[in-house]
């Protein structure tokens, strides 16, 4: 099924509503990333901790290729910046994945958390709006980059939705293993987001995502004065 023609203004106007949206969700994981670190700390909550790093990695990712393109030769440090963002998730998975584990041993107390609590369910509604927004924008301007990015959204969902199942558990029934569980599911995502990043699937980076728009925009300008010139 072809897209239906968009003039340029319309099209000017879904690249400034996508960026605009990109914008916003990597400024909600900045601060989602130092509420959920602080809280976790406090309640010795290893999902918790593990969600905050997460986030803190998936805005790493964008300032690493946003570093990227202001290198004078791009492609040159697209392997590198990916090897940069794979490692840091594999990390991410293997603290996660060793402490959620060590506190299923162990029967580490995790104490109850109000603001993870209301973090994490604030995360579970305003991600799918996000996601949705994006995935909508994307898809009448024909975008398979601001697709992929709304489905990465959306992923953090699934991820929001584990880490509030788990601290409810725990608080309603005091299933302090429902928090390692959490915790598990984290690792197994880190590990997943690692792997692509080392294979270079970047098409899902939020930066990416943004500079992609401006060169495919900067490109219909070159063919306008190119046509101007014959």
């Amino acid at each position: 099924m072809s897209l239906p023609t968009l003039t340029e203004e319309r099209r000017e106007l879904l690249h400034r509503r996508i960026r605009l949206i990109v914008a916003i969700t990597i400024g909600y994981n900045v601060i989602e990333a130092v509420i959920a670190i602080a809280a976790g700390a406090a309640a010795s909550s290893t999902a918790l901790i593990g969600f905050g790093l997460d986030s803190t990695i998936e805005v790493l990712s964008a300032v690493v290729v946003a570093w990227q393109f202001t290198r004078r030769d791009p492609e040159r440090w697209e392997k590198p910046a990916l090897r940069v963002i794979a490692i840091a998730f594999f990390a991410l998975a293997a603290y996660v994945g060793v402490a959620s584990v060590l506190a299923l041993s162990g029967g580490g107390e995790v104490r109850h958390s109000t603001v993870g609590i209301v973090l994490a369910a604030v995360s579970v509604v305003v991600m799918p709006f996000l996601s949705y927004a994006e995935r909508r924008a994307g898809r009448e301007v024909g975008s398979a980059t601001a697709v992929a990015d709304s489905k990465q959204t959306l992923i953090c969902t699934y991820l929001s939705a584990a880490v509030l199942l788990g601290l409810v558990a725990n608080s309603l029934f005091g299933w302090w293993w429902a928090d390692a569980i959490a915790g598990l599911v984290i690792a197994a995502f880190a590990l997943r987001e690692g792997t692509e990043a080392w294979k270079g699937d970047a098409c899902a980076t939020s930066v990416g995502l943004i500079l992609d728009a401006d060169h495919d925009h900067d490109h219909d300008d070159d063919h306008v004065d190119g046509e101007r010139m014959s």
